[in-house]
């Protein structure tokens, strides 16, 4: 039997977007994108924080070379930007819609008042960001030293919120077999025969756009600390 799961987005812990959303009213605004648009790209000012209220973006970066690389994909309910508030004067990453998205953009002055102000937010923002930097850090592990096949089954587990203090939910195949093979740095026939052989395994089951991933799946990064 597949593992029930709950089709919550993800979102960050402790944090209830309509109650500091509404204190945070004067410093924002509500855009909508469409499918494959800039949210802010490589180079621009970094002058705001930015909330994915519906949708999913992924960060990519460009070198010297012009060679593209995702660095990370984002679902609902995360933040993004953030960096400005550490200093950070132009975007090292391009942020692009790979969803129809809503997004909340946050002035920075704006954050860093709220951040100052409000005790309880600042620790569960701070408590966020932490998380994902650990994430981050395991994905670079992982890409360095894991098999490109292991990496795929972490960014499944990663994407399904395996690992986190709230449940499972499906993961919406919205990424194609060539975006996939970008992130974890194979090729597309690679990770169509990854997937071809979780499923046999019994880890994945596909149903439409959506994709169900098994707790069975975490048996393959089994040995490592964390999941994210």
């Amino acid at each position: 039997m597949p593992d029930k799961v709950d089709k919550s987005p993800e979102k960050v812990p402790g944090l209830d977007p309509c109650i500091w959303l509404t204190k945070l009213a004067p410093g924002n605004t509500r855009h909508e994108y469409l499918t494959d648009q800039p949210v802010f790209s490589q180079g621009d000012s970094a002058d705001a924080v930015f909330y994915i209220q519906s949708g999913k973006v992924g960060l990519s970066v460009k070198s010297e070379d012009s060679e593209q690389a995702v660095i990370s994909i984002l679902p609902e309910g995360s933040f993004l930007g953030e960096c400005c508030l550490a200093g950070q004067v132009v975007r090292g990453a391009t942020a692009s819609t790979l969803l129809r998205s809503t997004i909340v953009r946050i002035e920075k002055q704006a954050m860093m008042d709220q951040l100052r102000s409000d005790p309880e937010f600042a620790e569960q923002f701070l408590t966020y960001t932490l998380s994902r930097s650990i994430r981050v850090e395991a994905e670079l592990v992982s890409h360095l030293f894991d098999s490109g096949e292991k990496r795929l089954a972490r960014l499944l587990l990663i994407k399904a919120n395996f690992g986190h203090e709230w449940k499972p939910i499906p993961v919406t195949l919205s990424l194609s077999s060539e975006s996939l093979a970008e992130i974890i740095g194979t090729t597309p026939c690679n990770v169509n025969l990854f997937l071809e052989h979780f499923r046999e395994l019994g880890f994945i089951n596909s149903n439409g756009a959506e994709m169900l991933v098994h707790s069975s799946m975490m048996s393959i990064v089994a040995h490592d600390s964390g999941v994210c």
